[in-house]
């Protein structure tokens, strides 16, 4: 059976951390899904423009963790800002760390592990102004291209693409990370 994964996103997501990532894991034979607290559609971000409109697979109210292989967090400003205050976000984020999930975060999204409350004592990467943000919240901030601590995929920004794709696709196949932890 094909791994399921979520790439959990609403409004000003930077569009390639969603569309090379979703692109990349169904060529890799996974079924992705667009999940958002929007119910219908949602809006790319296009580097300094709004980008693409995309139909919402599952509405947050209705997904659940539980159905899922694996997490993508796509970034953008707006994207994981407006995501990291939403208690909803906050527990379908932590339910795939509780079970030991594999999670991918690229740039600005791992605003919403801080959030979540997974981020302590984990070696990650983001994009370089969250650096602060994430050793504030406990993290071990490094600059590099892609970083895997325990099932967790972090990549810097779209230029990190390629590597970051490779890891999500390896550590989807892998499964669940006993070390994996929220």
């Amino acid at each position: 059976m094909a791994k399921r994964i979520a790439v959990l996103l609403t409004n000003g997501f930077e569009q390639v951390e969603m569309t090379e990532p979703k692109k990349a894991l169904e060529q890799a034979g996974m079924q992705v899904d667009l999940v958002s607290p929007e119910s219908d559609t949602i809006r790319g971000w296009n580097h300094t423009e709004w980008g693409d409109t995309f139909k919402v697979d599952v509405p947050l109210n209705q997904a659940k963790a539980s159905d899922y292989d694996g997490l993508v967090l796509p970034g953008g400003v707006m994207n994981p800002d407006h995501l990291r205050r939403d208690e909803n976000v906050q527990q379908f984020v932590r339910a795939f760390f509780e079970a030991g999930k594999p999670v991918g975060a690229i740039c600005h999204a791992p605003w919403t592990l801080i959030d979540a409350g997974v981020v302590k004592g984990r070696k990650l990467t983001s994009y370089h102004t969250l650096q602060t943000d994430l050793k504030n919240a406990g993290a071990n901030w490094v600059d590099q291209e892609v970083v895997v601590d325990q099932g967790l995929v972090t990549s810097r920004n779209p230029d990190d693409l390629p590597a970051f794709n490779a890891k999500l696709i390896e550590e989807f196949r892998e499964g669940v990370h006993e070390g994996q932890h929220a």
